[in-house]
């Protein structure tokens, strides 16, 4: 019976696909040297093991969505679901290589994509958990079949420069944002109202908006403690 053993060669993104894909290289080794592999039909589950890194500072902010505040990130910080995939290995003896095609998405209404999103730099480090079918053959030719028991896995730093450079080479100079249907109504007729061209406009026009008004109480609330400190009162 096949005993496999899996790793994690590279990964790289897919170039000229529909839609972002990495490709992992996947090295499976048969610990039953001579026996012959009719075929594996392989499930993996993708695994992020954010506690296994360290984030700057400049990372903690946009994580806080995810984790909470840094001072809870001891009890806050699991483990998380990235995606499923799968992949059909062809016949082998001894130990093949494979890819295995991973899709991915730039809705950041998904934690995967706001986790790597905030990173900067370094290495995402990623757990791949295996299952499935094995089909061989005994010593009189008969096809057996066996199942890939789940506790096979296999870890991996994934480096964010290789996220980053293929969601930049899909996406260039974009994000995605997706709303409700009224709010997206609000906003339709809002930039129908100003005459604007674009949706960038429009977020940009709300934003100058906010800034201004977000000024003008700080400059209140600036004014109104001079007022007090002057009058003898605490200042905290």
């Amino acid at each position: 019976m096949p005993e496999l053993i899996f790793s994690v060669q590279k990964a790289e993104a897919v170039k000229f696909a529909i839609a972002p894909q990495l490709a992992f290289t996947l090295r499976i080794e048969n610990m039953a040297r001579e026996e012959p592999v009719q075929t594996v039909a392989l499930r993996c589950q993708i695994m992020i093991e954010p506690a296994r890194r360290r984030y700057a500072v400049r990372e903690k902010e946009p994580l806080a969505e995810l984790f909470g505040e840094p001072e809870r990130w001891a009890q806050t910080v699991r483990r998380m679901l990235w995606t499923h995939a799968h992949v059909i290995v062809p016949p082998f003896v001894g130990e093949t290589s494979v890819e295995l095609s991973v899709p991915c998405t730039f809705d950041f209404n998904v934690a995967a994509t706001k986790y790597f999103a905030a990173l900067e730099d370094g290495e995402v480090p990623l757990d791949l958990l295996f299952s499935g079918t094995v089909f061989y053959r005994n010593e009189d030719g008969a096809l057996q079949v066996a199942q890939i028991p789940w506790e096979k896995e296999a870890r991996f730093l994934l480096p964010v420069r290789i996220w980053r450079e293929m969601m930049e080479a899909y996406y260039p100079n974009s994000a995605w944002v997706c709303l409700g249907r009224d709010v997206f109504d609000r906003l339709r007729r809002y930039k129908a109202r100003r005459g604007l061209a674009t949706w960038e406009q429009t977020i940009e026009s709300l934003l100058a908006q906010t800034e201004e008004e977000d000024g003008v109480k700080e400059s209140f609330v600036t004014e109104e403690a001079r007022a007090e400190d002057g009058n003898g009162e605490a200042v905290h």
